[in-house]
């Protein structure tokens, strides 16, 4: 299977790596044109890795990082509105701190919502980036992307979200290398 992926690091492109403590970045697409990832710049991580990623991100969340929400992205001025991040927490959680929400939605993420690590061509210096799935109310896919920095500079860690929004394009079963069916779990419960 062949993804579009589109990469950049707006926010982390103007710090040192010295300025960044642990930044997590979510994004779906920021460059205009995008980059069309090969399988030599992505990779499906083991499931104790991916796991082991999510409670690095868990952690830092709880521990009070600071998040830093761009509700407004150059990009989005080329795309349809339904897939830019203010309108996606603005249908998704009308009423809610746009950093009280996410700061609880990606700590609810697992191992089943992982779709793939990528390389960041923009900034190969900097960590691979972790894709991200969800669904909420049902039908609405959201597409996340992550990535996790741990470098000191006055030791608070902080969280800066790029893109949380609708994804352009449904998701399919297959995109989700650890997600367990209905039939699956089914079969499990009756072992």
């Amino acid at each position: 299977m062949r993804r579009t992926c589109k990469l950049v690091s707006l926010f982390a492109s103007t710090l040192t790596e010295w300025e960044i403590r642990i930044i997590i970045m979510v994004s779906n697409d920021t460059l205009t044109g995008g980059v069309h990832l090969t399988s030599e710049y992505k990779r499906i991580e083991r499931k104790d890795e991916v796991n082991a990623y999510l409670q690095n991100l868990k952690y830092a969340i709880i521990n009070k990082a600071d998040l830093v929400f761009q509700a407004r992205r150059y990009v989005d001025e080329h795309r349809q509105l339904k897939f830019t991040n203010q309108y996606t927490i603005q249908m998704l959680f009308p009423d809610e701190n746009p950093v009280d929400v996410l700061k609880r939605e990606l700590t609810t993420l697992s191992v089943e919502n992982y779709i793939c690590t990528v390389k960041d061509l923009r900034f190969p210096q900097k960590s691979e980036m972790r894709e991200f799935g969800k669904v909420y109310h049902g039908k609405e896919d959201v597409y996340i992307k992550l990535r996790v920095e741990l470098f000191g500079f006055d030791g608070a860690p902080s969280v800066f979200v790029m893109s949380f929004h609708f994804a352009e394009t449904s998701f399919k079963a297959d995109m989700f290398p650890y997600r367990t069916t209905e039939k699956e779990k089914n079969n499990e419960g009756n072992r």
